[in-house]
């Protein structure tokens, strides 16, 4: 008979203690959410699925240095071990250590038209999320770190190996190419 975790800290408990049932069950309840998160680093979605089972797989391997804070703590934690995954696996990609600054974008950064706030959440989440993901490696992770992660540019610096000042630039040339993006679908769609 299979055991059934109900709650979160209950789960965590099982994941700790190595319980089959435990592990099964934070795979099924986690794995499609990490796979999504994997997906806003990785754009193969191979790599991505790859991504999430180790990440996966390193969290119940360190279950028992988990410490549970409340509900929607194993969330964060899986999470967080997942983003510093996949910023790893960037990090390796010679081509994306070895960057230069100003290969980062060409576009300007001019003050064209702001997108109306309304306008924009008409958008649907799977076009936010495209115009994101065609964002080069190097702008879609500092974009990903920065605007839905929460880091703060000494801390996506220090993860990345460049300075703040290079994540500033990064962030507001990645700001201004998904600006460009949701003014473009805007003015196609008549939003």
């Amino acid at each position: 008979m299979r055991k059934t975790f109900l709650t979160e800290q209950d789960l965590a408990l099982g994941c700790a203690r190595k319980e089959r049932d435990a592990e099964g069950e934070l795979y099924a309840r986690y794995a499609a959410g990490l796979f999504a998160l994997s997906l806003r680093y990785i754009e193969n979605r191979e790599d991505a699925r790859d991504l999430m089972h180790d990440a996966m797989i390193k969290a119940m391997d360190n279950f028992k240095s988990f410490k549970y804070s409340g509900e929607g703590s194993v969330w964060a934690w899986l999470s967080r071990i997942t983003v510093n995954m996949a910023i790893d696996r960037l990090k390796e990609n010679s081509r994306f250590r070895q960057i230069p600054l100003e290969m980062v974008g060409g576009e300007e950064l001019e003050d064209a038209m702001e997108p109306d706030a309304e306008s924009v959440r008409e958008i649907p989440d799977s076009v936010l999320d495209g115009i994101i993901a065609e964002l080069p490696p190097v702008k879609r992770a500092v974009f990903n770190m920065y605007c839905i992660d929460g880091f703060s540019h000494k801390e996506i610096a220090g993860k990345l190996g460049i300075t703040e000042r290079g994540s500033t630039s990064i962030m507001a040339k990645a700001r201004a190419s998904v600006k460009k993006a949701i003014l473009s679908y805007l003015n196609k769609t008549g939003l």
